[in-house]
């Protein structure tokens, strides 16, 4: 019997038995030690065994005790997503075979509990198991699991809808100041219908992708397909539901297995239950027919745009592609009058808003200036469109507006303009890309004329229902092009050919500086690292929020109720809702002040409309509008030092912020009735204008990673860090100057601490020449001193010379995992001390083993050219975060380190991948933590490598 393979080392127990064996041999004699063996052989290989299961059943206990929920939940998130789709297609099922059992349709309390089901375990938990699968660079579960989330959510929220309303029986009343009315009934049906003949296309489009991955999945994710279009058919005809639940069982019985079979993966590590790991046909029969040649330029296109794109998380361009395509086909049914009414449409879009918000943030994740940019602008056209929809389909006519009126007050909207400028950005950037993207932004673009409200009400609609269908189209070849060439990672399905080279458009593009300045300058000829750039990842949504917010905010100058309302989602959405996203996204990096500009403008457009709807619609009184004076004098002050701020920045955000204090200095003259409105109108319109400039220049210059378009320079500089003052407590040095490598190399080899950075995240250092630098990083970072500090070389030929007992297997796998983002496991012995480790041997690892990274970053190849071997950790206080910018390593721990070496942002986010390797001549491999390269990445290595060795010992 073989014991089964276990996630962790048993090296201590394998280090008693062998003593325990010495001391028997010496005490009964060789000769009698022997002949016992021989008897006890069969005996002690099943204690062997034993031993091994129970380790293996206490590591995983304790894993899942101290990791906060479930390891083996983590390893194989795909087990929520099941289990998720699987509980809420049971519920549904039982309720459509009661209603055809007993002919009643369900009440509104059994409405109300599944709403709430379906929207906490098919919307909720099957977004955790979504991220979760984002984060281990799995393409097919996390766009799969994220947008069934956004289904059931939407499910959900019309069951919460239907049991509200019967609950109220048809008579839900709204009071105004003025009118008093009945709400009409919602288009419960319609509008159900619109959502899930969406989600049946996206749902075909993962069950046809999911077959390149397994057999199980297809039968469950073809199940769901079937379920959609028979609950479509179901609001219409009530035979249909019994249909429905049938299939609904299979998704029950055929998910738990699977389910099963994945828990019990995580919990072996290999395979127990068959049904994944062998795939109904190979994805890449679907690029049998491209041509190499077309595939080549294509590819070529598409790992330059890649090229600094974080590997940790899975691509989320199928999912925004799907995103775009639900919203689309829902708006296109409401455009051509089914339903007439948005009251269950708006939260179907509402929810499909929050699963291309995930895509736009994984994009950012990514370093994808571009598709963080164009997911966040459309999650808001849709957010927009929808809302305003609702006010004048479903609010409006309840305060009494007719469809006269709506119409009248929709023709002022000014802020889908704004949307039509900000959609030309996208097409003039994807000149230079595959021209698939292309037609697909000009398509977007398309759209956002036909929304115009200023086109007549009886041309409008059809017109809008036209180029809605049309991108949805569009938006749905593009999502299944995405996910295949994800699921295979290279270039199957070419999306065609870019129209424009780079170099041209970027020339082109050059020439808008050449006319500022002065004098003539070329193109930069190389990409510019993150600091030297002008703009950083989340400006262009910040920029685009603030300028969609301002036109939005030019219609409320009508002073009106239903002009207020029709304009109010226009100012929201963007200018609070996507600004606080924008504050998330700067967060990241350690950058000070990063969030504060954004979420500070966010309460400001917050507390704007709040005044604005509050005096038009409340009516009120003068106590109250003097709280919101005392809030526009506030904003003033607060605005003041963003002012202060920005003049450290660049001449457009220094720009933007002084408008922004005008507008604020009108607010206060609202609040007291000295409002002049050309004056507001004036400022709004700058505003807005300069915030376009600034959304061009930054994700232009973001994406080509050059300053192409000048933000204009910085009014104030700050001193450098190390002649200020105030500067940081140690000696901070460039990267960029070998005087900085060696003033970073002097302080490693006298015995100082120091931060450097490497090829996943910063690192804490000590030369291996002094051991007590060594334990002063246990003091520096409170680490355990139960956990080991691992051991970094420049290049792997230092361990050729020292010539370590590895087997050829370790040495081969060791040659294609360095160097990169992946460290080893291995076996110490005297071997580390011809190395160069000497005094430091036994301060690094454990007793009896010895982590070894070698980082691919040149950076620290040259520091460790000086100092030879280092004992590094992650440079960060134990348990908090993973520093990714020297700015968050000095922000932290600068005043206990004697140095730190600037390098910027970190090219991952995550630490390195840990890999086990003492029993990888037994064909095992495991792994101590996942990080910066994927568990089946390195699996994927490792029979690469031994399926080359056993090539060669058969040759």
């Amino acid at each position: 019997m073989k014991p089964p393979r276990s996630s962790l080392p048993v090296s201590s127990w394998s280090c008693v038995i062998k003593n325990s064996q010495k001391n028997r041999e010496t005490e009964r004699g060789e000769e009698s030690y022997l002949h016992d063996q021989r008897q006890s052989e069969n005996k002690r290989e099943e204690k062997t065994c034993i031993l091994t299961v129970l380790l293996e059943h206490f590591n995983c206990t304790l894993a899942m005790t101290t990791g906060g929920f479930a390891s083996v939940f983590y390893s194989e998130p795909a087990v929520l997503g099941l289990l998720a789709n699987v509980f809420s297609a049971f519920y549904v099922a039982l309720q459509n075979f009661a209603h055809v059992i007993t002919g009643e349709p369900a009440k509104g309390l059994e409405n109300t509990l599944a709403g709430v089901h379906l929207i906490l375990i098919g919307g909720a938990v099957q977004m955790v198991a979504g991220l979760l699968t984002f984060r281990k660079y799995d393409h097919l579960a996390g766009t799969t699991f994220l947008a069934f989330s956004a289904l059931w959510g939407s499910y959900g929220a019309t069951r919460l809808v239907l049991g509200s309303w019967d609950g109220f029986n048809d008579t839900l009343t709204v009071t105004n100041v003025t009118v008093t009315t009945q709400l009409q009934p919602p288009p419960i049906s319609e509008s159900a219908t619109a959502g899930l003949v969406a989600y049946i296309s996206v749902a075909f489009i993962v069950t046809f992708c999911s077959a390149t991955a397994s057999y199980v999945m297809p039968v469950v994710f073809g199940a769901i397909t079937v379920t959609l279009a028979l609950e479509a058919i179901g609001l219409q005809a009530t035979g249909a539901l019994a249909a429905s639940g049938t299939f609904q069982l299979v998704i029950t019985l055929v998910g738990l297995y699977g389910a099963t079979a994945l828990l019990l993966k995580g919990l072996y590590q290999r395979h127990v239950l068959p049904g994944f790991g062998n795939a109904l046909f190979d994805v890449l029969l679907l690029g049998a027919a491209v041509k190499p040649s077309a595939r080549k330029q294509v590819r070529k296109g598409k790992e330059e745009e890649e090229k600094k794109k974080d590997s940790k998380y899975a691509e989320p361009f199928a999912l925004g592609n799907m995103a775009d395509t639900v919203a689309a086909v829902i708006l296109a049914f409401h455009s051509f009058g089914y339903p007439a009414s948005f009251q269950v449409g708006a939260l179907w879009v509402s929810f499909d808003a929050v699963a291309q918000l995930l895509a736009s943030y994984y994009a950012s994740l990514r370093g994808d200036a571009f598709h963080c940019t164009k997911f966040g602008l459309h999650l808001v056209f849709w957010l927009v469109l929808s809302w305003e929809e609702f006010v004048g389909t479903v609010y409006l006519p309840a305060l009494g507006v007719g469809p006269g009126g709506v119409a009248e007050a929709r023709m002022g909207l000014v802020g889908n303009w704004f949307f039509l400028l900000a959609s030309l950005l996208p097409c003039l950037l994807s000149l230079c890309r595959d021209r698939l993207e292309l037609l697909h932004n000009l398509a977007f673009a398309l759209v956002t004329v036909a929304a115009l409200p200023q086109i007549p009400a009886t041309s409008r609609g059809p017109f809008l229902g036209v180029a809605l269908s049309l991108y949805a189209a569009l938006s749905l070849v593009l999502s299944f092009i995405s996910l295949v060439n994800s699921i295979a990672e290279k270039v199957l399905i070419p999306r065609g050919n870019r129209l424009v080279a780079t170099g041209k458009l970027q020339e082109a593009l050059f020439g808008l500086k050449r006319c500022l300045t002065p004098r003539l300058m070329p193109v930069p000829p190389s990409p510019a690292s993150p600091a030297q750039l002008s703009a950083r990842l989340p400006d262009t949504l910040f920029f685009l929020s603030n300028g969609l917010a301002a036109f939005a905010a030019l219609h409320v100058h009508a002073f009106n109720t239903t002009c207020s309302l029709l304009a109010l989602p226009g100012v929201l959405v963007p200018g609070v809702l996507l600004q606080l996203y924008v504050a998330r996204l700067q967060v990241r990096g350690g950058r000070r002040f990063g969030p504060t500009v954004p979420f500070c403008y966010a309460a400001i457009w917050a507390t704007w409309s709040w005044l604005r709807l509050a005096d038009l619609i409340l009516g009120t009184t003068d106590p109250t509008i003097h709280a919101f004076t005392v809030a526009a004098m506030a904003f003033l002050v607060i605005n003041f030092f963003i002012i202060i701020i920005a003049t450290y920045s660049n001449a457009v955000l220094l720009a933007l912020t002084i408008t922004m204090e005008g507008l604020l200095f009108t607010f206060l003259l609202f609040t007291i009735s000295k409002l002049p409105l050309l004056v507001e109108v004036g400022l709004f319109a700058f505003f807005a204008f300069v915030c376009l400039y600034g959304a061009t220049a930054s994700l232009t210059n973001q994406v080509f990673e050059k300053n192409l378009i000048p933000m204009g320079a910085k009014l104030l500089k700050s001193k450098p860090k190390s002649t200020s003052a105030a500067g940081p407590p140690c000696p901070c040095p460039s990267s960029e100057k070998t005087s900085g490598l060696k003033t970073i190399a002097g302080i490693l080899n006298t015995g100082g601490v120091c931060g450097i950075p490497s090829d996943t995240v910063y690192t804490l250092s000590a030369s291996c020449g002094h051991p007590a630098a060594i334990q002063r990083i246990y003091n520096i970072k409170d680490r355990p001193m139960e956990k080991p500090i691992c051991l970094t070389i420049a290049h792997l030929e230092q361990l050729v010379a020292v010539a370590p007992p590895f087997s050829p297997l370790l040495w081969e796998f060791m040659r294609h995992v360095y160097p990169g983002g992946i460290g080893c496991i291995v076996k110490k012995g005297e071997w580390l001390r011809k190395l160069g480790v000497g005094e430091a041997y036994d301060y690094v690892g454990t007793k009896d083993s010895i982590m070894i990274r070698i980082s691919d970053l040149t950076v620290t190849s040259h520091l460790l050219s000086m100092t030879g071997p280092l004992a590094i950790t992650s440079a960060n206080p134990s348990g908090e975060p993973d520093s990714t910018h020297h700015d968050m390593v000095i922000t932290r721990l600068a005043d206990k380190l004697d140095g730190v070496l600037c390098d910027g942002d970190s090219t991952e986010l995550v630490s390195s991948t840990v890999v086990i390797c003492t029993k990888i001549d037994e064909g095992t491999l495991s792994f101590l933590r996942e990080g910066a390269v994927p568990k089946a990445k390195v699996l994927q290595i490792f029979e690469m490598v031994k399926n080359k060795m056993a090539a060669t010992q058969d040759a």
